[in-house]
């Protein structure tokens, strides 16, 4: 099928899809089909749309970027740095293609799968039928459409009714080339009364212009819950798109951390709907940036019915003439009483040149609701400091210490201790580099 796209950009990046190979599933074909026909009708969003007022794609869209067909060579000490010790799997894609000599399926127990999205259509097919491409449909959104359409390798992620698996599964996408696009595809189900962690993880061994485009489609059933880490550590000069639809039926529990410290430019969309009374979200984010990075961050908490709970904390640290940019909304539909929901924006700015677009945002449509928002943009505190370099400390390494522990104080709260030990020397390079 030949459409032409509305915006030279969309059309350069989908000169490869009609190389994407049929999928085992007619449905899935169908869908993807509809997604390229969506992309070919969107424009790449400007600044001028709202959603992306303080983020301008236009860097993005002088480079030109197509997918791979095969993986370059990559050894396993040459990924050794990103081990996380407890995993109990880990699957492993370079340039977006998944290569079975590093990865490590390890012994899962009883009614958890890890597995490449293609086996799994082939044995939970029916499973997966009413959640891939509907959860994040992307009717509206450029990128989600995008992956979609490029729709081939991904990763199928199932808890069965009950089971728990307490180590988490690691997934890790590592970028090697320039000039290259990837779209890593992630859905993961749990299913009622199931416990489950689930990392993903994109590193680069270079350092060279690329595109990340992702999206991850959750559902977590009834009385179950899953603990969602996503650490993006992309190159210097890497963009990366990311997109994540979670569903949560009644009583589940759903636990976010996103780490956010590479790219030159990053988007994270995370929309969180509670289908279900009693629901409960605790969402974490941090995002650690200098020299031109711009960090952007948006999240949306749907409470759709009633009972429901949600804690939301992210921190942002920007040095030199980096920008973050944070939306949260929550949104209270009529009907969902005895919300209790609350979000935090707090941000801190390492030098005169740091920016930060901050927007707590709460619409409320229910009247037996406890919600609350804030949000404080400054520097280190001055009475903190000169408690630190009154007690022996340089200046330099007081600053050092106290934005480091800023930070630490989101890291600390991930269930992981060797990746919160990996992110923690991370955090302490960054900050004695200023960032």
């Amino acid at each position: 099928m030949t459409v032409t796209a509305s915006h030279p950009y969309v059309a350069s990046l989908l000169a490869g899809s009609t190389a994407v190979p049929k999928s085992p599933a007619a449905w899935l074909d169908a869908r993807r089909a509809a997604a390229l026909e969506r992309a070919n009708a969107l424009a790449v969003p400007t600044t001028r749309d709202e959603e992306w007022r303080f983020t301008d794609l236009t860097p993005l869209t002088k480079l030109q970027f197509q997918p791979v067909t095969a993986a370059a060579a990559v050894s396993a000490a040459d990924i050794a740095m990103y081990a996380v010790t407890e995993a109990a799997a880990r699957l492993v894609f370079v340039d977006g293609i998944h290569v079975p000599a590093l990865s490590q399926r390890g012994a899962l127990p009883a009614g958890i799968t890890a597995e490449l999205l293609a086996d799994g259509l082939k044995t939970h097919g029916a499973l997966i039928e009413p959640h891939l491409a509907q959860l994040a449909s992307g009717e509206s959104d450029l990128f989600t459409s995008l992956n979609t359409a490029f729709l081939q390798h991904g990763v199928f992620i199932h808890a069965a009714k009950n089971a728990s698996l307490q180590a988490p599964i690691h997934l890790l996408f590592v970028a090697t080339r320039k000039d290259t696009a990837t779209y890593p595809r992630c859905l993961i189900i749990s299913e009622a009364g199931s416990k489950c962690c689930v990392i993903e993880d994109y590193v680069a061994l270079g350092d060279e212009p690329y595109l990340t485009n992702t999206v991850t489609e959750i559902a977590v059933a009834p009385n179950a819950a899953l603990c969602h880490i996503k650490v993006q550590r992309e190159g210097g000069q890497a963009f990366h798109i990311g997109n994540c639809a979670v569903t949560l039926a009644k009583d589940a529990r759903y636990l976010a951390h996103a780490v956010t410290f590479g790219a030159r430019l990053s988007r994270n969309n995370l929309t969180v709907i509670q289908q279900g009374e009693g629901a409960h979200a605790q969402i974490d984010g941090i995002a650690l940036i200098g020299g031109r990075q711009l960090a952007d961050t948006h999240t949306l908490m749907d409470h759709a019915r009633p009972n429901g709970s949600c804690e939301q904390s992210h921190k942002t640290i920007v040095g030199g003439a980096g920008h973050a940019v944070f939306n949260g909304k929550v949104f209270v539909r009529e009907g969902a009483q005895q919300t209790d929901s609350s979000q935090q924006s707090r941000n801190l700015l390492l030098s005169d040149k740091a920016r930060v677009d901050t927007k707590p945002q709460l619409e409320i449509f229910a009247d037996d609701v406890k919600c609350a928002h804030g949000a404080t943009v400054g520097q280190l505190d001055a009475e903190h400091l000169f408690y630190l370099k009154s007690r022996g400390l340089p200046e330099r390494q007081a600053r050092n210490l106290l934005t480091y522990a800023f930070g630490a104080e989101i890291i600390d709260r991930i269930p992981v201790p060797s990746l919160v030990a990996q992110l923690e020397r991370s955090v302490m390079a960054r900050t004695e580099a200023g960032a």
